[in-house]
């Protein structure tokens, strides 16, 4: 939510693939700020990719490319340069200390299932017994709380040759 929005997440989708195979990218949405409420709104897409490498291997990734593209520590919830979650990991379940998936919030904002729910409708949630579509279904949404402002950011073109 801090500088040209829409550039960061061009940015990162292109950064993150370099590394790995995109399948599917959503539509770009606006949200109000969740946690601290006195910052810019943010926009948010979510993207679905194969992979070989391993869970710890892929946040490690996701932080390098969050640096890469400016992200400096702050306060948690505040104002970033982009902030890129591991939200799902196939079926797995993984609870660690620096690695929780599925993302610990998944099932509670709109934010984050709108986009998914888009790309992955039927998809479970594991350890939740839900899809992405049943979760937000079953979420107390306020009208207009997460806006569609574009439609999906091309991944294939941006790929390194």
């Amino acid at each position: 939510n801090l500088g040209d929005r829409r550039v960061a997440l061009e940015a990162a989708i292109a950064e993150l693939a370099r590394e790995l195979e995109i399948t599917a990218v959503s539509s770009v949405y606006e949200t109000a700020p969740f946690g601290h409420r006195d910052q810019p709104a943010f926009l948010n897409c979510c993207v679905i990719a194969q992979t070989m490498r391993r869970a710890r291997s892929l946040l490690a990734l996701i932080g390098t490319i969050e640096s890469r593209l400016g992200r400096t520590p702050r306060e948690r919830w505040g104002p970033r340069e982009i902030d890129i979650d591991l939200l799902l990991y196939g079926d797995e379940i993984i609870a660690d200390p620096d690695l929780v998936v599925p993302h610990p919030g998944l099932v509670e904002r709109a934010f984050v299932l709108v986009p998914l729910a888009e790309i992955a409708p039927s998809r479970i949630v594991p350890g939740r017994g839900v899809t992405v579509d049943g979760a937000l279904a079953q979420l107390a949404r306020a009208s207009g709380d997460v806006r569609r402002v574009a439609g999906p950011i091309d991944a294939s073109d941006r790929a390194a040759p």
